[in-house]
């Protein structure tokens, strides 16, 4: 049991069919190294070692027959998600105590797709920033340098499936919150299309920002934990296209054809003191020709995304974070940057709000018919390399907090206005650290960016990286 971590997700359950191990020792394999790790990666903000240990156990005596390919995979649920009768404290120390009587629906699918939740894993406040530095816990840090942030929001579970505390992880992205933490920790991380995963009963935004997706160290486990997810549900608001015939993983097996890609490397927004590191510059111009030697058309672009539409988002965001409800007794409570946020939000009225989704229509429209010749958009996934624990919140002040975020995302949150799908890939190193590469492609093509992340994976393979132990 003592190599279980360098197992892949899809490996694990193999053994487990095969009767090598049990999906109980795969669960007491996680917990034993979330116990271990947990608490120096800041990777989890608890841990439910008996609900894990009766999932596994009742998984066990029922069999695997017509069981999916995941079944006995221990995993973990970002602590924004609802999960009934877990306490689930969304980053704040406001919500403390709060258990939802309620699952939220990936919930429900990653459960009956056989996988085994270890426990909730570790987010920043309401999930607001970039980095995972929750009051009263420990920062999330990349498992490469621990003295540098996992990025966030999904920091706790980037942080995890880094370290071999699982093999994959569910996660949310509404400005980049998958794809920030898998360059920061070397992992594959897929923002998903507007409306392929259910966000139901009670979550979302009305904006259609935050989506929910996978991270995991390679490309296989990431399609299998999408084809978990990825399941219709009535009632949603945003129906993408169906998915591939055999899904994202039966996918995999079918060559995804020669394809035009547009390289982007410079900021795609003026101002904000954007400065794109020469390492991440140069990463995306490797994978760049790494895909034209793979037989693609690489072609270099300037994607800008307008003033307008970098307004609208902010004021979106800054409005969304109303939207988890505190006692106003409670404010004096939460962190500065949330705050500040929900000060902003405040002094919008709703002609305002109205008018930044507005915008973000129009502006959305623009950006993807300019990249309408482009079956996908190759940009560096952040402007910097991982960034030091604290380094955003430094100056003590909100406002300069906020502004380095945004320097340090110029491109993620693109993918969040126009509701396509993104995937960061570990295919490059500097000094150590993973340099992530993102590829943007059209809505409802999750299909097409794992194909290209496969032939990358095949190219290059990064399987065999493992970060120090610590």
């Amino acid at each position: 049991m003592s190599d279980l971590h360098e197992l892949s997700a899809l490996e694990t359950a193999a053994a487990i069919r095969r009767g090598d191990l049990t999906a109980l020792d795969a669960v007491d394999a996680a917990l034993a190294r979330a116990e271990r790790l947990g608490p120096e990666l800041g990777a989890f903000a608890l841990l439910t070692p008996d609900r894990a240990r009766d999932a596994a156990r009742a998984l066990d005596r029922a069999g695997l027959r017509g069981a999916g390919p995941l079944a006995g995979v221990p995993t973990a649920v970002k602590d924004l998600t609802a999960t009934a009768g877990v306490p689930t404290r969304r980053g704040s120390v406001v919500y403390d105590g709060w258990i939802p009587d309620q699952d939220d629906d990936v919930v429900v699918l990653l459960r009956a797709a056989g996988t085994i939740s270890i426990g909730k894993t570790a987010v920043p406040e309401f999930g607001l920033p970039c980095y995972t530095e929750p009051a009263g816990a420990p920062p999330a840090v990349t498992p490469w340098d621990r003295t540098r942030s996992a990025g966030g929001s999904s920091g706790g579970a980037a942080a995890a499936v880094a370290a071999g505390v699982l093999p994959v992880a569910h996660g949310t992205d509404g400005g980049g919150s998958i794809r920030i933490p898998a360059a920061a920790c070397g992992l594959v991380g897929l923002k998903t299309t507007r409306g392929r995963v259910p966000a139901g009963p009670a979550g979302g935004d009305p904006a259609g920002l935050s989506v929910h997706g996978p991270l995991a160290r390679t490309v296989a486990d990431a399609a299998a934990l999408l084809d978990a997810m990825a399941r219709p549900s009535a009632g949603e608001p945003f129906v993408p296209a169906a998915p591939p015939d055999g899904g994202y993983l039966g996918a995999l097996a079918r060559p995804v054809g020669r394809r035009r890609i547009a390289l982007a490397v410079d900021p795609p927004i003026d101002g904000h003191d954007v400065v794109v590191d020469p390492a991440c510059r140069a990463a995306a111009e490797e994978v760049g020709g790494l895909l034209e030697a793979l037989g693609h058309e690489v072609e270099p672009v300037a994607v800008r995304l307008p003033d307008e539409g970098v307004a609208a988002f902010l004021t979106l965001w800054q409005v969304l974070s109303l939207g988890d409800p505190v006692d106003p007794a409670d404010e004096p409570r939460l962190l500065p940057l949330t705050r500040y946020l929900r000060a902003r939000g405040r002094e919008y009225g709703g002609a305002a709000a109205m008018g930044a989704l507005q915008t973000v229509q129009v502006v959305t429209r623009r950006l993807v018919a300019e990249r309408a010749g482009y079956d996908a958009v190759l940009t560096p996934t952040v402007a910097l390399p991982p960034r030091p624990v604290g380094w955003f919140t430094a100056g003590g002040d909100p406002a300069d907090d906020f502004a380095r975020q945004i320097a340090f995302t110029p491109w993620t949150a693109i993918a969040n206005l126009t509701g396509e799908p993104a995937i960061s890939l570990p295919l490059t190193w500097s000094d150590g650290l993973p340099i992530g590469t993102a590829l943007r492609g059209r809505r409802g093509e999750e299909d097409v960016l794992l194909g290209l992340a496969a032939e990358l994976e095949a190219a290059r393979p990064w399987g065999d990286r493992r970060p120090p132990e610590g």
